[in-house]
């Protein structure tokens, strides 16, 4: 396990497409990645403890569920006497410094990804939410009519199964599933050989779709444009004050399902208070996936991120 979230190393694999005609037909098998393989390390203080997960705010969880750390401090075991407080101290110091590590290898190779696509013209979006918010069919659909205009390609993060994969490429456009196996998000280097197994996208946009996962995505850039954050009414309210570091994130909330809003007594005006209290620049969107309802805002938005992504293109070419 990595000290940074969790994910086990060595597990995750990438999706070999042998084209042979229908894209929903295609043959593929899985590519073991490991060749940017997380760090692990184990830490040990006065009891078991292993393992910690970062969150932005400075608090810290230990699986052993006695050790807790705020705001930066020392990971503390409450039952540890004073040489066992020290030694917890020296880990969390630790903990730190490989978090850095694993973090600046990840942005390295993230900054890697921005060039190539900036230098395709590629406009790339990071789609993030939790487990059941609608992510894959508000993409089904989005994808679906966006390529009519230009080339759209995604990349599919899951721990298992290619079903969403199968679901895009039914659109008719091309993708590439990433399975992390245990691990709990995407990072730099899978999507980079992801994109690789791709046809040429120039001009077009790249959506990924990153694991079911509000914490551990928020930490990790991926080379994208902006992060677009996707809950349903479903999830209630407050989910912006529960995974504040996603939120933070992200430049666009899609508000999904707003069309069983009336039936959940779902409060917008509440929930975009709450958004902007984390995030007072984040713009937001209301849709529905299954009605259709907001896209045409959506790729009004997208228009205006493809309007500021040339510009960025230009002054880069100058």
């Amino acid at each position: 396990m990595c000290t940074l979230c969790g994910c086990s190393r060595g597990t995750a694999s990438i999706e070999h497409v042998h084209r042979q005609g229908a894209q929903a037909d295609d043959h593929q098998h899985g590519h073991p990645y490991d060749q940017y393989g997380h760090q692990h390390d184990h830490v040990h203080s006065g009891k078991d403890v292993h393992h910690a997960h970062h969150r932005h705010d400075g608090h810290y969880h230990v699986t052993d569920h006695t050790a807790h750390a705020h705001g930066g401090g020392a990971l503390v075991d409450c039952g540890a006497d004073s040489a066992g407080l020290k030694v917890a101290a020296m880990s969390n110091e630790r903990l730190i410094q490989i978090e850095r590590d694993i973090l600046y290898k990840n942005d390295r190779i993230a900054s890697e990804n921005r060039a190539r696509f900036l230098a395709d013209d590629l406009l790339v979006f990071n789609l993030v939410s939790g487990p059941g918010a609608g992510k894959t069919s508000l993409l089904v659909r989005a994808v679906s009519e966006l390529r009519r205009r230009r080339p759209v390609g995604v990349i599919e993060g899951d721990q298992q199964t290619s079903n969403d994969a199968y679901r895009i490429r039914a659109t008719g456009a091309p993708a590439i599933q990433i399975n992390t196996g245990k691990g709990c998000h995407l990072d730099a280097a899978m999507v980079a050989q992801a994109f690789h197994r791709l046809p040429p996208l120039n001009g077009g946009i790249l959506f990924i779709e990153n694991v079911g996962n509000l914490v551990c995505p928020a930490a990790f850039d991926l080379g994208e444009a902006c992060k677009i954050v996707v809950f349903s009414t479903a999830e209630g309210e407050d989910k912006p004050l529960k995974y504040p570091d996603m939120f933070a994130a992200s430049s666009l909330m899609l508000i999904n399902k707003i069309d069983l809003a009336p039936v959940l007594e779902f409060d917008l005006a509440k929930t975009i208070e709450y958004a902007r209290r984390i995030n007072p620049k984040i713009e937001v969107l209301t849709v529905s996936a299954r009605t259709g309802e907001g896209f045409a805002a959506l790729y009004a938005w997208i228009r205006e991120q493809g309007a500021h992504h040339r510009h960025s293109v230009e002054d880069a070419m100058r």
